[in-house]
């Protein structure tokens, strides 16, 4: 009977030794399965040490053969013991994690359906490591979601999964036990695979509808963190939710329940709040992107009541035009510099793109809510072309639409239409008085900008020197007039 060699540490066999030993390891494992000649303690020994030297591929060849795949699923797959499953999994889930080829060895090998059957233990482990491998097999590989789906319900699965999750924050129980930090791991591979499966066959999203309620409570339930607001499950939640038909009825009314409507999208601005704040650059693009695509999928399908509600908390309010809107430490004001962060350019097109959205998609209320400055990049970039009169109608405060938010009374007064800040709090700047030579080289060079400016064709433009010349506002000066006149 076949022993493990526990007086040689795995950590120590490098090398050649090192193949050798894991040869041998697959050997015996394979031949157990033809001739079962271990005991269970053996089994197990053999497999922790093989998930031990399968961590580096170096050396570790056996593993990642087709038979090497083979031996490990049916340990995984087959085996009475719950103790020799799992030990297989591991190695099988790491090996397929390192070595891409193996999942489609996998595939082949047709244990789709009883990977499903196992995935529906009510076991975390069990939950964490086949999500695990299926999710996997979703990259480089060619598995049938449809098929999964179809004939082995994996979404009714995961959907359970998630709702065992969710069940120890209902009401009913008055304290939540201290997690298991495997419930943590387990919960969020399954939300992983939820959103795998979701993206890459989005003809099925529907049937994981029964997820949402879950989703959601655990959203509002789980602790948000200041130091790091997105730090999984949070992020893994918010991504889950991408994918899901949000706009069909019956996930409308969990998403916007009747007697508080925008209970969810409080949180969800409480997360992006405390996200702005903290998160820079890489994090931003990986973390914060998907949640500004959450807020713009929300926005879309809200109720006008709770559409008005994420306008007063994203859009900029009367304290913020106190002073240039670039400067306001308010989540509008932080978003409005990120959208000119030329290190995020993922960001700089979400939150933009948020705020035009915000805006009706419409330009003239984009350069009112934000201000020119902000919204020309944007609008440019986009072919989207601005109303001559977006900017008199924001600053002269002469039209009904130079109202950029009808809830915020500091519409009523006028702003500049560059920075965003009311007329009434810019700082009077003493020039000094420009003589009359000055005045003339100043309007000539300008008169030069706007005819190269009208040229472009990028806007359209006239020239204000050219209208006051048209309109006879245009006064000819006697040459010997004093210059300081």
């Amino acid at each position: 009977m076949a022993t493990p060699r526990s007086s040689i540490s795995s950590t120590e066999v490098t090398g050649p030794a090192k193949l050798k030993e894991v040869t041998r390891l697959m050997g015996i494992l394979s031949s157990d399965l033809e001739k079962p000649s271990l005991l269970p303690h053996q089994r197990d020994a053999h497999l922790e040490q093989l998930k031990v030297y399968g961590r580096d591929p170096n050396y570790s060849d056996p593993i990642f053969t087709r038979q090497g795949i083979e031996t490990l699923s049916c340990h995984a797959f087959n085996s009475p013991s719950l103790t020799t499953s799992r030990n297989a999994l591991r190695c099988l889930a790491n090996a397929m994690l390192l070595k891409p080829n193996t999942r489609k060895i996998f595939l082949e090998l047709g244990f789709e359906t009883k990977a499903c059957n196992k995935l529906k233990n009510d076991n975390r482990d069990d939950e964490f490591l086949v999500s695990r491998i299926f999710f996997l097999t979703t990259y480089e590989a060619t598995v049938d979601i449809e098929k999964l789906v179809d004939q082995h319900h994996i979404a009714e699965t995961v959907c359970g999964n998630i709702g065992r999750h969710a069940r120890q924050y209902t009401t009913k129980q008055k304290k939540v036990k201290e997690l298991d930090p495997m419930e943590d791991m387990a919960l969020i591979e399954s939300l992983k695979l939820l959103f795998n499966l979701t993206h890459f066959c989005p003809q099925r999203n529907a049937v994981f509808s029964p997820a949402l309620p879950h989703i959601l409570l655990l959203l509002a339930r789980r602790p948000v963190y200041e130091s790091k607001p997105l730090e999984a499950p949070i992020g893994t939640l918010i991504n889950a939710l991408l994918n899901l038909p949000l706009e069909q009825k019956d996930n409308l009314h969990q998403f916007f329940p009747k007697e508080t409507p925008s209970l969810h999208v409080d949180r969800l601005i409480e997360i992006l709040d405390k996200s702005t704040k903290v998160y820079i650059d890489d994090d931003l693009e990986s973390l914060v992107s998907p949640l500004l695509a959450l807020m713009r999928k929300v926005y879309e399908i809200a109720p006008e009541k709770v559409q008005k509600h994420i306008q007063r908390f994203l859009l900029p309010a009367h304290d913020d035009r106190k002073q240039p809107l670039s400067r306001s430490e308010s989540l509008a004001g932080r978003l409005l510099r990120l959208s000119t962060n030329a290190t995020t350019p993922q960001i700089r097109e979400s939150i933009s793109t948020l705020l035009f959205d915000l805006s009706d998609k419409d330009a003239t209320k984009m350069v009112q809510n934000i201000g020119y400055g902000f919204a020309s990049g944007f609008l440019f970039s986009h072919n989207v072309p601005i109303p001559e009169n977006a900017l008199e109608a924001w600053s002269t405060n002469n039209s009904e639409s130079s109202q950029p938010r009808a809830s915020d009374d500091s519409s009523s007064k006028p702003f500049n239409p560059i920075t965003g800040q009311h007329l009434e709090s810019e700082p009077d700047i003493k020039m000094p008085q420009m003589s009359q030579a000055e005045k003339e080289r100043e309007a000539e060079r300008l008169f030069v900008l706007f005819e190269r400016l009208r040229r472009t064709g990028i806007v359209d433009v006239q020239n204000p020197v050219a209208k006051a010349m048209q309109e006879g506002r245009f006064e000819e000066l006697a040459d010997d007039d004093d210059d300081s006149d």
